[in-house]
């Protein structure tokens, strides 16, 4: 770390505001977990009334939105927590965090006095409830923006276009398209708000008494960033809404300081007692944190998150933005791109499968997979329980066998759809299906193959069967992490970062950090990379796969 080290004794502070609750995780300067706190909004909030963390639209409209005031007295509840368990607050060197992703707060004009005049003897809460234009912020769940997703798309040249500058075709819940439906259905509220925060940004501006910067990483999230200069796209910003620039603010690198000497964070959080010197690092989206939790550090490094819903996000140096999944640059790095691809069909349809083909049970579906060969007999498969993001398609089951198979040569083979198959066969269709897809997708955005390795995460990563068929359809090793919160874990490694790279005067790679040492950062070996010749028909099978999801998006196809 070229001469520097982390302070010994300090502490890093690192936050996730997620959609169900605000973590906190602190790090030592060993990079080891020595506290964590929660809070859940339902249960420890209750006065909110909300469900799940959320408000949804009766009415079916797709809006979906949070209580803005909730995640600030949430912060109110997590810090005086996080006293009472005994953190030495003047320990802490650094704090960083994260937030759900493409969350939006609005801010009414005048609040830049009220931020930087709050009273350090009364909570955030009793203090800020009047800061808002919006009273309840859309949320990455929210999907009531449609027509404004068109719009934009047309006004940009189209949504490949608009992929190809910010990194995204338009998606709902992005804010570019809820800005746009904010200043067409509520024109005297969006004029009277000052500034436009991301969740990230909003949660580091409650720290530092004035509005945070957006870093150049969550900021990729909104549909109105230009990905490779990392500047606010022109062309983009006149699409969604006039004057948006100035309510947006200046975009900074993940690793930047928000910190100032007139920080609120030393002037009135000082019954916590911050020492003077605590610096507060950019914060980010929970993704990007998730992928500095993982310690995904150069290319080629790839996570696979297999939960409710299943994501993949690596980093690639020369990405090729398209319309099925997301770029964004690199959260922990000044050069390349963060790839970003979610599937809503997880872990849902996986139950679907075992429901209905393995007697309900996860140690029958096991079974099945184990006792089925790789590539199946040339049968492959589609499940989709929930109307899929990636590829866009509807409610389904689709599946063909390939005929005369031969595992040999797999070239030339000819596809016939059938009603389905045996109960073994339909299990190794939908774990082989899913991860093709996955491994196909990837590719197709620049990353690397076959990956240098994979971080396994979520709840089915504890599953030995998925993960040997992860390792033999991407040909590498497969790791698993220690910990489950590494969105919150990696707003403590950021803010570790921060600093040294504060001190340094100067970007620091990350990895400087943990790399050769046994941290709470630490991997383990779960599965080996596969027999390469198997991984070799994968890769044959996987573009007969990408050939049929092609033909049924085009048939099926809700784009």
């Amino acid at each position: 770390m070229a001469g520097l080290s982390l302070p010994p004794g300090s502490l890093f502070l690192g936050f996730d505001c997620s959609t169900q609750s605000l973590k906190a995780t602190v790090l030592d300067s060993n990079l080891n977990v020595v506290k964590s706190e929660v809070v859940h909004f339902d249960s420890d909030l209750p006065h909110y009334k909300t469900k799940d963390g959320v408000y949804r639209d009766s009415s079916d409209s797709g809006k979906i939105v949070s209580p803005t005031l909730m995640w600030v007295e949430a912060l109110d509840v997590i810090l005086q927590r996080l006293s009472e368990s005994g953190l030495d607050f003047g320990k802490v060197a650094a704090v960083s965090g994260s937030g759900q992703q493409h969350g939006s707060v609005y801010w009414k004009k005048g609040c830049s006095a009220l931020l930087s005049s709050l009273d350090s003897k009364k909570r955030l809460v009793d203090q800020i409830g009047e800061a808002f234009s919006v009273k309840e912020s859309p949320i990455w769940m929210d999907s009531s923006t449609t027509a404004q997703c068109r719009e934009i798309e047309k006004a940009v040249g189209g949504a490949l276009e608009l992929a190809q500058i910010t990194g995204s075709r338009a998606h709902e819940r992005y804010t570019g398209p809820q800005i746009r439906k904010l200043y067409q259905t509520q024109p005297d509220v969006y004029d009277d708000t000052e500034r436009i925060s991301l969740v990230s940004s909003f949660m580091a501006s409650l720290l530092i008494g004035s509005h945070a910067s957006i870093d150049t990483t969550d900021g990729a999230g909104m549909n109105l960033m230009d990905i490779r200069q990392k500047v606010w796209s022109k062309v983009a910003l006149e699409a969604t809404a006039p004057d948006l620039e100035e309510k947006l603010g200046e975009l900074a690198p993940a690793h930047a300081l928000n910190w100032t000497d007139t920080s609120w964070l030393h002037k009135s959080l000082c019954r916590y007692n911050f020492s003077d010197g605590c610096l507060v690092v950019q914060w980010s989206g929970d993704n990007p944190n998730s992928l500095a939790g993982l310690t995904l550090s150069i290319p080629g490094d790839l996570a696979i998150s297999l939960g409710t819903s299943d994501t993949v996000f690596g980093i690639a140096s020369e990405p090729q933005p398209r319309l099925d999944g997301h770029v964004f640059p690199n959260p922990v790095d000044t050069e390349g791109y963060m790839v970003m691809l979610v599937y809503k069909n997880g872990s849902l349809a996986r139950e679907e499968v075992r429901n209905r083909y393995a007697e309900k049970s996860w140690d029958a579906f096991d079974r099945c997979l184990e006792q089925t060969p790789p590539l199946n007999g040339g049968k492959i498969g589609f499940y989709y329980k929930d109307h899929e993001i990636l590829p866009p398609l509807p409610i389904g089951f689709h599946h063909y066998v390939l005929q005369n198979f031969n595992e040999d040569s797999l070239e030339g083979l000819i596809e016939q759809e059938v009603d389905g198959f045996d109960p073994p066969s339909e299990v190794r269709a939908l774990i082989e299906g899913q991860l093709l897809s996955m491994r196909g997708h990837a590719e197709r955005f620049g990353m690397p193959s076959p990956p240098k390795r994979i971080m396994a995460t979520g709840g089915a990563s504890a599953n030995k069967s998925i993960l040997r068929a992860v390792a033999s359809i991407f040909g590498c090793d497969v790791y698993t992490v220690q910990r489950p919160d590494s969105a919150s874990l990696g707003g403590a490694l950021r803010a570790a970062h921060g600093w040294v790279c504060s001190k340094k005067g100067s970007f620091v790679p990350i990895a400087s950090l943990y790399e050769g040492k046994n941290t709470s950062l630490s991997s383990k070996l779960a599965v080996s990379g596969g027999d390469q010749q198997l991984v070799s028909k994968y890769s044959v099978l996987m573009k007969k796969r990408m050939e049929l999801e092609n033909r049924l998006v085009q048939k099926l196809g809700r784009y």
